[in-house]
């Protein structure tokens, strides 16, 4: 059988078919997949909100997700409306001003907003340090321009424990960070762990925070706070539960580090 130039054939069908709507459809699905990779690959990353290893974080990744769905499923509504009121405007036309501005403009926008306030309200106080707490880790955080000091109260036989530019946890335990300043305003931040909070001179600001599992997570200061800011960076190690109190009596004989 003799087939045109520019056409191959389809063994599935048994007919010949053209070349081009073949190459069209694989370059489509390659280029469709490239971008699901691309846009997947920024989920993740050491500065990432979107790849949480704790349970704060995992909160804070939950909020943008609902807040994601949420306005997306506004921005379908109002497009639908949009190409209604062109494709078919006698659609819109069944509708009077007052039931539009009444639904369209009061109704539906607090009904959604309550739930959006309601869900972060829920979220948000999970993210709150807990008084009652049990087996709770208590660090001293102080910012300065530019770099971070971190002090271990609870460092055993009532050791003195300090490090710089490295904060070390246990994993799988509630950690409580009381953030301050010794100069101007700093934030705190470890993207993967929890949320960002103000280190304000002269106060005290307690953030909670949690690594479910060991590992080193980065840190930056995420507010502006002179020449230094871009380098202020810093690390967390959170070591396995039974070795986190040989670490912090390491920094204590080391006499910080």
């Amino acid at each position: 059988m003799e087939f045109e130039r520019g056409m191959e054939f389809d063994l599935s069908k048994g007919r010949p078919m053209k070349l081009g709507r073949s190459l069209g459809k694989r370059v489509v699905q390659s280029a469709s997949g490239a971008v699901v990779v691309l846009l997947l690959g920024g989920c993740a990353g050491p500065l990432s909100t979107l790849d949480p290893a704790g349970p704060s974080a995992q909160s804070l990744a939950q909020l943008w997700y609902f807040i994601l769905v949420f306005t997306g499923v506004i921005f379908v509504l109002m497009f639908a409306v949009l190409l209604a009121a062109a494709l078919r405007p006698e659609w819109v036309r069944r509708f009077t001003p007052r039931q539009l501005i009444v639904w369209g403009g009061l109704v539906m926008p607090t009904a959604g907003l309550v739930a959006l306030v309601g869900f972060a309200v829920y979220l948000g106080e999970q993210l709150i340090p807990r008084a009652d707490a049990d087996d709770v880790v208590s660090i001293e955080v102080t910012a300065h321009q530019w770099h971070w000091d971190f002090r271990y109260p609870e460092a055993p036989d009532g050791l003195e424990a300090t490090s710089r530019h490295v904060l070390h946890i246990p994993a799988d335990r509630e950690v409580h960070l009381s953030i301050t300043s010794s100069d101007v305003i700093h934030s705190f931040w470890v993207p993967r762990l929890a949320g960002k909070i103000d280190a304000i001179p002269g106060h005290v600001n307690v953030l909670r925070l949690q690594a479910d599992v060991p590992g080193v997570y980065a840190g930056v200061c995420a507010e502006y706070c002179g020449v230094g800011h871009a380098p202020m960076t810093f690390t967390v190690e959170a070591h396995a539960p039974e070795d986190y109190e040989a670490a912090i009596r390491a920094l204590a004989e080391a006499g910080g580090s």
